[in-house]
């Protein structure tokens, strides 16, 4: 909601502006830098509660700052939105597979960026009110309200976007979901993400889940389930 504190990480001088003005317009509280370094100096002074991100940056780009924050105990769980003047699938499964929420395509209409920013708020506004209940499937446990998930026994640190992913094919088991279907459920109807971004979120949880990630199956030519 208004009033939260945005990051905006953008080298050039009238994208930032426009983004900050539009973003204040709406009750943002709004920090700003224009590199890779400063960016993360800022973030360790004042945690902002999300974070755009462009990806070419002067100094260490925004893919190096991504995978920075997401190391680090205390940044690890701020949503990021990656910025990128690139549309290749390359680029977005990139900051996608280094934890970030989102990413948006340049060039981009405010209301949108608006919206997107709001729905990952929103998201992780309501998996941290979410009823604590601990969901178990074969070795896995997943506590919503904690937003953790224990693979015999041992914490197992998933990205916002392969939480979500997880409890939602936990959640139904048995049930195959095509990719567009986990991208719906998961972001909203609609939403502009590659089927492929979806495979490597698996391929992601898969391996963080280690002998438990056999679990989740591919069903040729229909899309996932947990069995």
């Amino acid at each position: 909601m208004p009033g939260e504190k945005i990051l905006v990480i953008e080298d050039e001088h009238d994208i930032r502006e426009l983004i900050s003005y539009n973003l204040e317009s709406e009750g943002y509280d709004i920090i700003k830098a224009s590199s890779g370094n400063e960016g993360i100096e800022k973030v360790q002074k004042n945690v902002p509660d999300l974070i755009l991100l462009d990806i070419m940056l002067p100094d260490i780009d925004g893919l190096e700052v991504c995978r920075k924050l997401k190391r680090e105990d205390a940044t690890k769980d701020i949503p990021i939105i990656m910025l990128t003047a690139k549309s290749e699938d390359s680029d977005i499964i990139s900051g996608l597979e280094l934890g970030a929420e989102d990413y948006i395509t340049k060039p981009f209409s405010p209301r949108v960026l608006i919206a997107r920013l709001r729905a990952v708020l929103r998201r992780n506004t309501d998996a941290n009110e979410a009823e604590s209940t601990v969901l178990t499937v074969h070795e896995i446990q997943i506590d919503a309200k904690k937003h953790e998930v224990l693979v015999e026994g041992e914490n197992i640190n998933l990205s916002a976007t392969e939480f979500a992913i997880l409890s939602h094919l936990a959640t139904n088991p048995g049930w195959v979901f095509s990719r567009n279907q986990i991208i719906d459920a998961v972001r909203g109807q609609n939403y502009p993400v590659t089927e492929r971004s979806v495979d490597v979120q698996i391929l992601g949880i898969r391996k963080k889940l280690g002998s438990q990630g056999r679990y989740i199956e591919t069903v040729r030519g229909v899309g996932y389930r947990i069995k």
